[in-house]
């Protein structure tokens, strides 16, 4: 293989991986072969072993391994059982007050969640002013597996008054969008919200729940949500899978 021309996917960045010396690091021109046949056999496709993959390319299997494994944190493949099968697209979340309901069904995917837990306690200082109650006041934290089509993506932990919500633990169906919940049975509609998102990895609770490694980068989105009146509404903690999840939204000019 010409070690100064290595194929990038559309929409990659141009000389992508490679150094100003022009030198292609050797576990990237594997990636960029694999690549080639990760288009090839298309998703759902199983890869040939790591020792196969290392004979076919002559190199060890230890520069294989560096190469899936990039692939694997980009989102491109994923592990099935002990072999390596090429992934679907990402699902694109829009940034939006759009429930995450509302974004995976836009994509023809079935939209799931597990409830973790679901518990009272007395607010604290700090949650109080981000909730809209007083200090000492119950609220609710319910944490719930995001899924798409029964594959685990992320996880969601939301805080909100009980006062506002009073009868959650029992007329709420944890599988289903809590946002059409307050809509549509209690008539509340959100207003705005505030919202970051930042790079993390998982813990090892978060890890395991979510069911990936604890070094699989991770997307961490804050969303402080208010109601039409302006009154605060809920705080949400959403961790979602770096290797499954990209973000959009749209942009307009201000003047």
């Amino acid at each position: 293989m010409n070690q100064h021309h290595v194929p990038s996917a559309p929409g990659a960045p141009v000389r992508s991986g490679v150094p100003e010396h022009g030198r292609v690091p050797k576990y990237y021109a594997v990636k960029a072969r694999l690549a080639v046949l990760v288009d090839e056999l298309g998703e759902g496709g199983a890869l040939p072993t790591e020792r196969d993959l290392a004979v076919r390319y002559e190199v060890s299997r230890e520069t294989v391994r560096q190469a899936l494994r990039e692939l694997l944190l980009e989102g491109r493949l994923r592990r099935r059982g002990r072999g390596t099968v090429v992934a679907g697209p990402k699902l694109e979340q829009p940034l939006s007050l759009a429930s995450y309901t509302e974004g995976v069904r836009r994509q023809g995917r079935r939209p799931g969640r597990s409830i973790v837990s679901l518990d009272r306690f007395p607010c604290t200082d700090a949650l109080a002013p981000e909730v809209g109650v007083r200090p000492g006041e119950p609220v609710w934290h319910m944490e719930r597996v995001l899924l798409a089509d029964d594959e685990r993506v992320g996880l969601e932990s939301t805080y909100v008054s009980e006062a506002r919500v009073p009868g959650l633990d029992r007329d709420f169906d944890p599988d289903s969008s809590f946002y059409g919940y307050l809509r549509e049975r209690l008539g509340i509609s959100f207003g705005d919200a505030d919202e970051r998102i930042e790079t993390v990895l998982a813990t090892p609770r978060e890890a395991l729940l979510i069911g990936t490694p604890p070094a699989l980068p991770m997307l961490l989105l804050h969303r402080l949500s208010r109601d039409e009146e302006g009154r605060p509404l809920e705080r949400v903690r959403t961790l979602y899978r770096g290797d499954r999840f990209s973000f959009t939204t749209h942009l307009g000019r201000q003047d």
